[in-house]
């Protein structure tokens, strides 16, 4: 058993340790040896640290006696839930029994493991609970290694990021205020089938092995976690990825057997009742688990640490409020973040100074300091290791001398700014209220000033600066081809690939602070995703637009939903691209004053519009919603109470629709607007489709005939697919012809009745003369079949070199073409009846071209194309300053073919426009 001593200093006083002085002296312990120690003995530790305290992990051994709470053994248990469909099998015991809490939690052949561990002693006094999570999806569990040059896992995935996030959020709230002893929990996907997706089943299992199941946390909820998803109109629970595919709706939920903790998803312009239908639906679906895991709670459960929360004196709040309270009225009707937050920081450091003056708070600087270990010990390269006779010392038993915390006076200065904290947001909460007024002046559905202007930014392919109060994104979008797309390697041994994505930067300037700058935070990988997913809907298919978007949305200002100002400006700069949108979409963030009642309201729940940063941080919700007045597109919710109900959600989401609404009018009104065509600076993109037994002829053998065409025409790609599109990224259009042309011609398909003009003779023989119709591909054109008169010789008409037109009449076994100039000549005697000969049954047979082609030295131009070749232009002009850099950048894969290449057949040439479909 572990036994956990805890230490507290200030104020937080501790309940009597047994490893106190006295306790410490007459603890009987037995042989010990101490290795790689430069201590003598441990009584000699003992008597030179009498009066320090230590925090203790010690061996259940028979001899020592640590505490006197009832002894907890792991042992086996599990217990099947039915959750929608099928049954989840949550089983403690077996693994991990040395941590606080494990569970795993199995669906179909989806195993997810997760641990809870609590450090021995409390951290320092914060006003945040000292939680982290990380969650690890292992390549083994799919039986296969990474695609890269590392083979072990290392630094988190963006989407491993995500589902941390998803744990974290609904855990974090629950917790109670003044339990400082740092808790981890560790979440790792063991086995993974395909079609049960983990990280549902990772909330699950952390939220029983934390919380009431099986861990010491000071918590009696248990708490779950599912995903929704709509097929049709009928909802799903924990759908499996191939229903997903379908799916209308991607909704994951945590919550406790009686309220909401966080929900958030992505649907496709779903309206909000639907919304509520499918929360109502996964709320029950959570409810069942819960109840289900009070049998598990029964068999294991384990005794809460209630006696470790620790809370500053309930009479400082008074001394605070007496202080203080006068001046933060007036500090909290500062409208301006900045100018609020140094006067709070002023008015903070004044109360403290008065408490201090007063001899509430000791002067002396030690109060509430480490005191640390005398120099003689702090030489040690290793911390004390006590091994117990007859076990193998595996490093599972160690000794650290704890700090010694003295007591204060009467409060310490964590004291005095945890409840300066809790009083600021107190008065900001009572004056949103009773004066109905926010601290911008606002009412509770007002939304701030709104201004946007595009193309501010005129080198990049668009661009647009959003600004809603004292909250500003700058937005950017970049079109490439399919080479700049995001790869992304996951448990299935599948090549997945991103088109789009949006890449969230909040530097500390965009709210005056200096701070570290590096790889992007979870917070900005999570923010990042939920604006991605919102405007992921809007976006036209591959087919209509085939270029691979970046936006990249950097916080210049923050107070409050920087997020949805991402969305806000991320769908101008889209527009101001050229990228051909199906309807603009904005974001707002709704927050929650719970208790009303508390400052003399009526009890019901206070719903605010576009909250700043004080009032997510003073509030109880931060929902964010992103859609257009006809549904929601993407939704995050998360609250800092113990959870709310589905009234309360509804209201929420029908003010979120009156404050979208007017936040895209206040869009319309963008100076300048956006100029909804594709940038000079952007690439072109070229796509045809040509018959699928020919894209092997445009790679070649080895990628050398592609390589070379990109070599000699000075394109930026081509890339073949498997199902005949060709796509041709370019930077001008002169290149982009000369590699169209050069393989139009490769992957000719010659028909009877198609007329080539200005094709060169290449061969003269007797019987006639070979003529070259495309680079690399001749006919022989009888000498019969060269002029309206008789000739006795090819010679004495035509040379080597010359140009003539020609028609195809006749293809045979061989593959070998007969052409004809006779018959694009006109007749020379009209009146004269034609000689029924074979070859002319078949020129009448032709006598309507399907296909002219015009050749020159140059290559092809198709002027008249049946449906064997379809192509389009999807970008049109560039001029790019800078040298022409060819990348040989190859590329064949598969993909879905293009349906519908143009209305009309060859490239689309509109104004430099975009002439989508």
């Amino acid at each position: 058993m572990l036994a956990h001593s805890s230490v507290y200093g200030g104020a937080y006083h501790s309940v009597s340790s047994p490893y106190s002085h006295s306790n410490l002296r007459r603890l009987s312990l037995p042989s010990v040896h101490l290795r790689k120690s430069r201590l003598r003995s441990f009584s000699l530790l003992s008597s030179c640290y009498g009066q320090r305290l230590f925090g203790v992990r010690a061996l259940a051994e028979a001899e020592v006696t640590t505490s006197d709470r009832p002894q907890y053994t792991s042992q086996p248990y599990s217990v099947n839930i039915p959750v929608g469909d099928r049954h989840i099998l949550v089983e403690t015991g077996h693994i991990g029994r040395q941590a606080s809490g494990s569970v795993t939690v199995t669906d179909g052949e989806t195993i997810v493991y997760t641990s809870v561990c609590l450090a021995d002693t409390p951290s320092e006094p914060s006003d945040f609970f000292p939680l982290s999570v990380n969650y690890q999806e292992r390549f083994s569990a799919a039986g296969r290694t990474s695609g890269g040059f590392f083979k072990r896992e290392g630094r988190a995935k963006d989407h491993e990021v995500l589902t941390c996030r998803l744990i974290d959020r609904p855990l974090r709230p629950t917790m109670l205020k003044g339990f400082y002893h740092e808790t981890q929990i560790l979440s790792w996907v063991l086995s993974y089938d395909g079609l049960h997706s983990p990280d549902s089943l990772a909330v699950t299992a952390a939220g029983i092995a934390y919380h009431r199941a099986l861990s010491e946390v000071p918590n009696t909820k248990a708490i779950a976690g599912v995903r929704i998803g709509l097929l049709g109109d009928k909802f799903i629970i924990n759908p499996t990825t191939k229903e997903m595919e379908g799916s209308q709706l991607d909704l994951l939920l945590a919550g406790t057997d009686s309220a909401i903790l966080m929900i958030e998803g992505y649907c496709d312009f779903l309206p909000e009742e639907k919304l509520l239908q499918a929360v109502e639906v996964g709320q029950e679906a959570v409810r069942s688990i819960c109840n289900e895991v009070e049998a598990l709670v029964k068999k294991c459960g384990k005794p809460k640490m209630f006696d470790a929360v620790k809370l500053p004196p309930p009479e400082l709040y008074g001394h605070v409020e007496e202080i203080a309270g006068d001046e933060l009225v007036k500090v909290l009707q500062i409208r301006n973040k900045i100018p609020r937050r140094k006067a709070l920081s002023s008015l903070e450091d004044e109360v403290l100074s008065i408490l201090t003056e007063k001899g509430y708070v000791s002067k002396d600087e030690a109060i509430g300091a480490v005191e640390t270990i005398p120099d003689s010990f702090e030489d040690e390269d290793e911390d004390e290791e006590v091994i117990v006779d007859g076990e193998v010392d595996e490093g599972d038993v160690h000794i650290k001398p704890a700090s010694r915390k003295p007591v204060p006076l009467l409060f310490s200065e964590v004291d005095v700014k945890l409840v300066f904290k809790e009083v600021t947001s107190k008065f900001l909460r009572r004056r949103i209220v009773e004066g109905g007024k926010r601290s911008d002046g606002r009412t509770s559905d007002e939304i701030r000033p709104i201004n946007s202007r595009c193309g501010l930014l005129p080198r990049a392919h668009g661009s647009a600066l959003f600004t809603r109060g004292e909250t500003q994104s700058l937005a950017v979008v970049t079109l490439g081809d399919k080479q700049m797309a995001q790869r992304i390697d996951n448990l299935v041994d599948v090549d997945e690939v991103k088109r789009f994505y949006l890449q969230y930067s909040f530097p500390p300037s965009c709210v005056g602070e200096v701070g570290r700058m590096g790889a992007p935070s979870r917070r900005e990988i999570g923010h990042g995703m939920l604006a991605e997913r919102a405007l992921e809907s809007i976006l036209p298919c591959e087919d209509d637009f085939p270029y691979t978007i970046r936006v990249e949305s950097t916080i210049t200002e923050s107070n409050g939903s920087s997020s949805m100002a991402s969305v806000c400006g991320g769908c101008l700069a889209l527009q101001d691209a050229g990228v051909p949108v199906k309807c603009s979409i904005a974001g707002i963030a709704m927050g929650m004053v719970l208790d009303t009642d508390e400052f003399g309201g009526d009890g019901t729940p206070l719903i605010l519009s576009d909250i700043t940063g004080s009032e997510d941080a003073s509030g109880d919700m931060d929902f964010k919603v992103a859609g257009n007045e006809d549904g929601i597109t993407a939704f995050q919710m998360d609250i800092k109470v113990g959870g709310i109900t589905l009234p309360i959600m509804k209201k929420a989401l029908l003010q979120a629709r009156d404050g979208r609404k007017h936040i895209l009018a206040e869009m319309l009104e963008c100076s300048p607007p956006p100029v909804k065509h594709l940038s000079k600076y952007a690439p072109l993109i070229h796509v045809m489709k040509v018959k699928p037994d020919k894209v092997n002829v445009i790679i070649g053998s080895g990628g050398k005939k592609v390589k070379s065409i990109i070599e000699e025409t000075g394109v930026e790609a081509i890339e073949a697919q498997d199902d005949g599109v060709v796509k041709i990224t370019a930077r001008d259009m002169s290149s982009l012809e000369k590699s169209k042309a050069i393989i139009s011609t490769l992957t000719m398909v010659p028909t009877i009745g198609d007329i080539y003009r200005n094709c060169e003779i290449k061969s003269i023989a007797p019987y006639g003369a070979f003529v070259e119709i495309a680079p690399g591909r001749e006919g022989l054109c009888h000498i019969s079949e060269l002029s309206s008169n008789w000739l006795a010789k090819t010679e004495d008409a035509f040379k080597v070199g010359d140009r003539v037109d020609v028609k195809l009449i006749e293809i045979n076994e061989k593959g070998q073409l007969r052409l004809s100039r006779r018959a694009l000549l006109p007749d020379p005697d009209p009146e004269k009846p034609k000689e029924n000969t074979s070859s002319q049954k078949t020129i009448d047979k032709a006598s309507t071209p399907k296909k002219v082609v015009k050749v020159s030295k140059d290559g092809i131009l198709v002027e008249n194309n049946d449906e064997q070749l379809k192509d389009k232009t999807i970008l049109l002009d560039s001029a790019k300053a800078g040298p022409i850099t060819n990348k040989n950048r190859v590329k064949r894969s598969s993909s879905k073919p293009v349906t519908s290449a143009s209305e009309k057949d060859g490239g689309s040439l509109v104004n430099g426009e975009a002439k989508v479909g």
